[in-house]
């Protein structure tokens, strides 16, 4: 068997410079044609008003998150977001497990979830405002209502779908419940288990902004709202910008943990495509 071919520095270089390009000919694509869109004639486009340019946006992102409001509006909701997530990823992972282990207690469980999975959590909003007050329990609460669902779900499928021949190989050694659940079910299951965070962070970033739009005093909600009813059109699409930050941010440090806990994966699948 031959030895794969080595890849020459300077392709790897021209590989590099490209993804590089790639990645940021796309945004400067779009400042460009944002900054044209916002000079164009308010009688011609009538877009003066409502979208600034990506410089004025940029000095209001400045103006109003840095200093004094980044801690009063920016920590506060990294601080829910953060405690929303961990909270989603322990509850889904943990019930997931258990309800994915008993097929009695999977069958018995389907439609009760499937319920609470389609109510809305916006929805939930003053029912949990009145059983938790106005505070930032009542916030974590309502993302972990939202984000919990894609773990806890996609958790019991990656359980329930456990290879059978490394179960009944487990069973012929007599390892125990625990070794059986840690070195077995929870790696098998830990695609599914990612892809269903992959897919919460997502909600969870939304559930936060529309938990801190309801009787809040700070956040980014909050903060968002209090600049679209005074009409700050600039520092309303500062906070849009400032969200979407966050969102590849997320994205970026769940990439980073997805690659180390899913390396035995990804090394498979090179394998298997040869």
């Amino acid at each position: 068997m031959s030895a794969p071919p080595r890849v020459r520095p300077a392709a790897r270089l021209r590989r590099v410079v490209a993804n590089v390009l790639f990645a940021v000919g796309l945004p400067a694509l779009v400042l460009l044609a944002w900054e044209v869109l916002a000079k164009a004639p308010e009688d011609a486009v009538g877009v003066e008003k409502f979208y600034p340019g990506p410089f004025t946006v940029g000095a209001a992102f400045v103006d109003n998150w840095t200093g004094r409001a980044f801690a009063e509006d920016v920590l506060p909701s990294v601080y829910r977001l953060a405690i929303g997530i961990a909270a989603s990823i322990v509850i889904g992972i943990a019930v997931g497990t258990v309800i994915g282990l008993a097929r009695w207690l999977r069958e018995s469980t389907e439609p009760v979830l499937e319920f609470f999975r389609a109510v809305p959590p916006p929805a939930l909003i003053p029912i949990v405002m009145l059983l938790l007050g106005i505070n930032d329990e009542m916030k974590i609460a309502v993302i972990v209502s939202g984000a919990v669902w894609p773990i806890l779900l996609n958790t019991i499928e990656g359980v329930r779908g456990t290879d059978a021949v490394m179960t009944e190989t487990a069973d012929a050694f007599r390892i125990t419940w625990w070794q059986r659940l840690w070195f077995l079910v929870l790696p098998a299951a830990s695609p599914r288990i990612m892809t269903g965070v992959r897919q919460g962070l997502s909600v969870a970033l939304i559930l936060m902004v529309i938990s801190e739009m309801f009787a809040s005093s700070s956040g980014l909600g909050y903060r968002i709202v209090y600049f679209q009813r005074n009409y700050l059109i600039a520092e309303s699409w500062s906070g849009i910008v400032l969200l979407g930050l966050m969102g590849v941010m997320l994205a970026v440090l769940f990439g980073f943990v997805e690659r180390r806990v899913l390396r035995w994966y990804h090394g498979m699948r090179e394998v298997e495509r040869g």
